[in-house]
């Protein structure tokens, strides 16, 4: 799979599908992105998957990631296996930590989100290494407004119980499909709006015009909480509807 764009991948060769892939071959990489947890303050569950979608967006924007930058091989490698993201939770000295490695924090309304260049699976850095990644759940303490229908919405299936470290992955996916088959302009556009986007869950009606719709859908490989094939995200970007 090296030097194959994922621009101009086929659905049969998806990363996020649990079918056997050439994509299995490849050396296996994950995209680590940390949460800020304090105790005192955690952020509102909406916000948290928000922000982690825009994470990953400014992490495939950044020039770091692009031809020749620091990251590019790295997420080059990344891209030609399959796409994991593995989200992982910090507070106080742990956070400051985390911080001081290689990578970009993306604040939103509650929720701070660092991403860091991919890795190899088995190759964390120690201080990330041992941060947990279990039982990372959020509440909103309001139900969120209605998505405004110009911005993109990431839309989680009604019928999955994800905690919220899995859904805010499943919410990068979603907003990284999207990202792929966008054209150079609408990307711009994008990125010059700061990566606007809503994540929303999708009433079961909505959700099943959804997933027959051609806009980007994700189904899960099963690694993590849920079954394999599950359809956890679509990307509903005004673009490409």
């Amino acid at each position: 799979m090296a030097g194959v764009s994922p621009d101009h991948q086929s659905p049969d060769d998806s990363p996020f599908r649990p079918e056997a892939s050439p994509r299995d071959s490849a050396p296996q990489y994950v995209l680590p992105l940390v949460v800020r947890m304090e105790k005192s303050a955690p952020p509102a569950r909406t916000d948290a998957l928000e922000t982690a979608a825009r994470a990953v967006l400014v992490m495939l924007s950044d020039e770091r990631s692009l031809d020749d930058g620091a990251w590019a091989q790295a997420v080059r490698d990344w891209q030609d296996a399959r796409i994991r993201k593995v989200v992982r939770r910090a507070r106080g000295a742990e956070w400051r930590r985390a911080e001081a490695l290689d990578g970009v924090t993306v604040g939103g309304k509650t929720a701070e989100v660092r991403v860091f260049p991919p890795v190899p699976l088995d190759g964390w850095p120690k201080d990330l290494a041992r941060l947990q990644v279990s039982g990372t759940d959020l509440d909103d303490p309001e139900p969120p407004a209605e998505a405004d229908p110009a911005v993109p919405v990431i839309w989680l299936n009604p019928e999955l119980d994800m905690s919220a470290g899995k859904a805010m992955a499943q919410a990068g996916h979603g907003a990284q499909l999207a990202w792929w088959e966008l054209p150079e302009e609408e990307r711009s556009a994008w990125r010059a709006s700061g990566f606007a986007l809503a994540v929303r869950t999708a009433g079961p009606e909505r959700w099943r015009e959804l997933t027959t719709s051609g806009l980007p859908l994700v189904r899960d490989a099963g690694f993590t909480e849920i079954a394999p094939g599950s359809c956890t995200v679509v990307a509903d970007h005004p673009a490409l509807r």
